[in-house]
């Protein structure tokens, strides 16, 4: 809740510019510059717990037949994707989010964000 207020509270400074995070993220120098380190760690912030909570399960789930393809493809193999996701996550220094990301060739890619960005932004 704490994210949210205090991203609604940043964003009311500048209705103009909209309140769809996902958009504002994507271009953060669209972000007006007293508002943006605001809108890029507390909306970075809920779109990632959002997106956690909304993923976790348990339940034990498998990836898509297409998704698991392309995983296999790019890494060799799930348990190799795993290794490299965990690698992410654990060698991050302090806080920060370990993703599986389309990167901007269309290829699968496991990177790691610090505290609260998001691979939105990059």
């Amino acid at each position: 809740n704490t994210y949210v207020t205090n991203v609604n509270a940043a964003l009311a400074k500048h209705p103009e510019i909209g309140e769809d995070l996902e958009k504002l993220l994507a271009d953060v120098e669209s972000i007006p510059a007293d508002i943006r380190q605001a809108v890029i760690n507390n909306g970075g912030g809920h779109l990632n717990h959002a997106l956690f909570w909304e993923l976790m399960t348990a339940e034990e789930t498998a990836p898509s037949a297409e998704l698991a393809a392309d995983i296999d493809a790019t890494f060799g193999s799930f348990e190799e994707f795993q290794a490299a996701f965990t690698a992410a996550a654990t060698t991050r220094f302090g806080s920060g989010w370990a993703w599986l990301v389309v990167n901007k060739e269309g290829k699968l890619e496991v990177v790691s964000t610090a505290n609260q960005d998001t691979p939105i932004s990059e």
